[in-house]
């Protein structure tokens, strides 16, 4: 339902942008967002942004990453900038979707962002 891509190696001062693209047979995408799980971490909020464009943003982020989406695509995207070590984590989409079933929330499968020299 939610296929993220972009992940990889990066050096510090770096960028990435991240894609989350949802598929199936969706009525309406309410709420779209980024998370991220580093090791021995619990997974925290990084970005989220609704339907009508209003976006938050975890402090540690606020500045460098900024969180878009296509609603004729059924996209989200998280583009990172000047990333530091610290942003290295599994970063997965999420999605407040409505389908055939009703509503309820998706995770994608999860991307790997590494920012090391």
């Amino acid at each position: 339902q939610l296929q993220a891509s972009g992940g990889g190696l990066v050096q510090p001062g770096g960028s990435l942008r991240l894609s989350c693209a949802a598929s199936g047979s969706i009525f309406n995408i309410d709420v779209m967002g980024w998370y991220r799980q580093a090791p021995g971490k619990q997974r925290e909020m990084v970005a989220t942004i609704t339907g009508r464009g209003t976006t938050k943003y975890v402090d540690s982020v606020k500045g460098r990453f900024t969180i878009s989406r296509d609603n004729a695509k059924n996209t989200v995207y998280l583009q990172m900038n000047s990333l530091k070590p610290d942003d290295t984590a599994v970063y997965y989409c999420n999605a407040d979707i409505s389908t055939w079933r009703g509503p309820a929330n998706y995770w994608g499968q999860g991307t790997q962002v590494t920012v090391s020299s």
